[in-house]
């Protein structure tokens, strides 16, 4: 199976997605987009993909959205774009695409919608919570 997460390092649920994935043994590509940046088209493709728009992608916490007057409900989806292209932290994360779909990962858990096999149980997220029991079954 072949899988790309667009992860930012310093984010506990993406981090906590790239450990599901690891720990399931697949060795996904990964793109730090803070790094990286995005392009205009790539952005568009995986929003239809994951079935989002700018606005239901967009980062309203820990990203300068509200310094940058974004979160107001008329503000237009190119402009939106414009933003998270000049700024890629507005995107949210992790985006998770495999050859079962694409989806915003958020929460953790709903990686486990795009995968073929689970890590081993139990396995817990970052913040204590179990997400995979000792039995291999999905929690929650």
């Amino acid at each position: 199976m072949t899988i790309t997460i667009y992860h930012n390092p310093e984010c506990g649920t993406s981090r906590n997605v790239l450990a599901v994935l690891q720990a399931a043994g697949y060795e996904p590509e990964i793109i730090e987009y803070l790094l990286t940046g995005w392009q205009r088209d790539q952005l568009i493709s995986l929003f239809a993909a994951a079935g989002l728009t700018p606005r239901t992608a967009l980062r309203e916490t820990k990203s300068p959205a509200k310094e940058l007057g974004l979160l107001d409900p008329s503000v237009s989806h190119e402009t939106l774009l414009d933003a998270m292209l000049e700024h890629p932290v507005l995107v949210n994360r992790p985006i998770v695409v495999t050859d079962k779909g694409t989806k915003l990962c958020r929460p953790s858990e709903t990686v486990l919608d795009l995968i073929d096999r689970y890590p081993p149980g139990p396995f817990y997220k970052e913040d204590g919570a179990l997400m995979i029991d000792t039995e291999g079954l999905r929690v929650g």
